[in-house]
């Protein structure tokens, strides 16, 4: 039987079959023709394997070569922000008639209006008479709840319809010019998922730090403080000792949270709490707070009253959220350590105003009536002593998109319109150990940058309805025009 590859295998000239009987060996001239005919058959095969091998390099070489232009031409897309005043954070002052390239959602350069160089393909986008700030942030929010989503309202949203809300207001979010967020409590790890749609391009929104599921204890705020009856009590989010606390730490970092956060008072609106009350035992809260840092992730603590605060300040926490009623001692502490404060000074306008009609039962009202001066007053101490102070708002006790309302407060109550920005933008960045990726309009950094035809400076509400929108090199909302 043939071999299955004989016909396609080069012939090599064999020499004659010697006869049985009577054999005589091949002559001369038999050898020489046999030596010929080798020689041209073998040069044919050479000859056509070396074409096969030009044509494969050759394909080679080709291939490289669109590669070469395809990368050359992704290279060469660039964006150019053209004539904006910048407002550098980090040096406190603003740059007059700016250019700033972008590429692959980078800065690249930052020069006087016409000294960058750009190709043909660069797409120029005119920023002339506007004031470019970094993307602004917001140290906390709850992308998952809604403002009218209170009191026993509450116990009607299932956990897909808070994810579902979450993806309406992460855009509204970012339309309002914030481009990261650190979101603190969310049911079910809805932020985590939140935080991969975004990142994977399926939905617009922020940059996200979610802390999954806030940690509590039992009968506390942030664990399972409800008006149901005993046996509709579930329990999930609390820890009532120092090994469980850690294991809910461990838990929340298997399931993808970026921070911690745990409750170390009552809320103002979670029942049957008081804000003066303290949550979990100081060694409790060292638990949490060493078990975090050994995973590498910060902790945030929610804290109104005094005792909570000062006890979370002693456990090394690297943000206390409200800091609604903390004391001099406290803020010196605070100080001392470098600990952020997040106060959130507007949402009592809002809860004291709005709340009742958005569901707020009257305890919830009631404490506010308490604390919300109260915390107005705190915050100017604070920043007075010169305590490190964030800018966090609790965005979803009040309407996702109007972050921004927080910065005339913030003024109001003792800082001047760059300290504010400083706060929501490198103060932030730094409190999530993002200030070299996000916080300041520099080469290197992503290029999250907004912009207002006013200038905030001057007028700290201007930040309230921005006109142009870029997050990581896309441009999301552009007004200007």
């Amino acid at each position: 039987m043939a071999r299955s590859d004989e016909s396609s295998a080069p012939h090599t000239p064999t020499l004659p079959q010697r006869q049985k009987r009577n054999a005589v060996g091949p002559s001369l001239k038999d050898y020489v023709t046999v030596f010929l005919e080798s020689k041209l058959r073998l040069s044919e095969f050479y000859q056509t394997t070396l074409s096969i091998g030009l044509l494969l390099m050759l394909k080679t070489t080709l291939l490289a070569a669109i590669a070469v232009i395809g990368l050359s031409s992704a290279v060469a897309e660039q964006t150019l922000l053209v004539g904006g005043d910048v407002i550098d954070v980090e040096r406190g002052t603003t740059m007059k008639s700016q250019d700033i390239l972008i590429q692959d959602g980078i800065i690249t350069a930052i020069g006087v209006t016409g000294s960058l160089p750009t190709t043909e393909d660069t797409t120029r986008i005119d920023m002339a008479g506007a004031t470019l700030l970094p993307g602004l942030s917001d140290s906390h929010v709850h992308l998952t709840s809604n403002s009218n989503w209170h009191g026993f309202r509450r116990l009607t949203i299932s956990t897909p319809r808070a994810a579902i809300a979450g993806v309406v207001n992460a855009e509204a979010t970012l339309m309002a010019g914030f481009t990261t967020v650190r979101n603190l409590g969310a049911p079910g790890f809805s932020d985590i998922d939140l935080r991969k749609a975004i990142d994977e391009g399926d939905i617009a929104g922020p940059r996200i730090i979610g802390a999954g599921q806030a940690i509590g204890i039992t009968g506390g705020h942030c664990g399972d403080a409800t008006v149901l009856p005993y046996e509709a009590q579930v329990k999930g989010r609390a820890a009532d000792s120092p090994w469980e606390a850690r294991q809910k730490v461990r838990e929340n970092k298997k399931y993808g949270a970026d921070v911690i956060k745990f409750c170390g008072t009552g809320g103002v609106l979670s029942p049957n709490t008081t804000i003066n009350a303290q949550q979990f035992s100081l060694e409790e809260m060292k638990a949490i707070v060493d078990e975090a840092h050994a995973l590498d992730l910060k902790v945030a603590v929610h804290a109104h009253g005094p005792r909570g605060i000062y006890s979370a300040l002693q456990a090394g926490v690297d943000s206390v959220e409200h800091s609604s009623m903390i004391t001099d001692e406290g803020i010196d502490l605070a100080v001392e350590q470098g600990t952020y404060l997040s106060m959130d000074i507007y949402v009592s306008d809002f809860i004291l105003s709005e709340g009742e009609a958005a569901g707020v039962l009257e305890e919830s009202l009631a404490k506010e009536r308490q604390v919300g001066r109260v915390q107005r007053e705190r915050f100017q101490a604070a920043f007075n002593a010169g305590a490190k102070m964030a800018y966090g708002t609790d965005a979803g006790v009040y309407p996702h998109g109007t972050n921004a309302r927080q910065f005339s407060k913030m003024v109001e109550w003792g800082m001047s319109p760059m300290q504010a920005i400083q706060a929501a933008t490198i103060g932030n960045a730094t409190l999530f150990g993002r200030e070299d990726q996000i916080g300041s309009i520099r080469v290197g950094k992503a290029a999250d940058i907004i912009a207002v035809t006013g200038d905030p400076l001057q007028n700290v509400r201007e930040l309230e309805d921005v006109d142009f929108v870029m997050k990581d090199g896309t441009v999301y909302l552009n007004a200007l025009d």
